[in-house]
């Protein structure tokens, strides 16, 4: 029986792995074996943290709008309670960005939680 080597669907399948890894060091973009190897591992990697990058930036936005919170004498847990009680529907992604780039928005909220709360 003769050696198979393997046809053009085998070249094009070899050239697709190797041009994934274009830009990996050494040997790794280079050869097949170790390119293999190299592109499974990151491939494995990129659909891991595209679910902790949702992960990380929840908690992100949770510690912006803590440090907000607390600086006007508030705890995170207590705005989040008045949020629900007041009927504003805001995500935590907006509540932060409101925190960092519109103050005065973000606080205009802040005292409709605290009425809400209090009263």
């Amino acid at each position: 029986m003769p050696r198979a080597k393997g046809g053009p669907k085998t070249r094009q399948r070899r050239n697709d792995r190797l041009k994934m890894a274009k830009g990996y060091y050494g040997g790794k973009s280079r050869l097949y074996r170790s390119a293999t190897e190299a592109v499974d591992k990151s491939l494995l990697y990129a659909y891991r943290d595209r679910r902790a990058k949702k992960r990380d930036f929840r908690a992100l936005w949770i510690a912006r709008i803590n440090a907000a919170v607390r600086s006007e004498g508030m705890t995170y847990s207590r705005f989040m309670e008045g949020l629900r009680k007041a009927g504003i529907l805001l995500n935590r992604k907006i509540l932060a960005e409101m925190a960092v780039h519109d103050a005065t928005g973000f606080s205009r909220i802040l005292a409709t939680v605290q009425a809400k709360i209090k009263g």
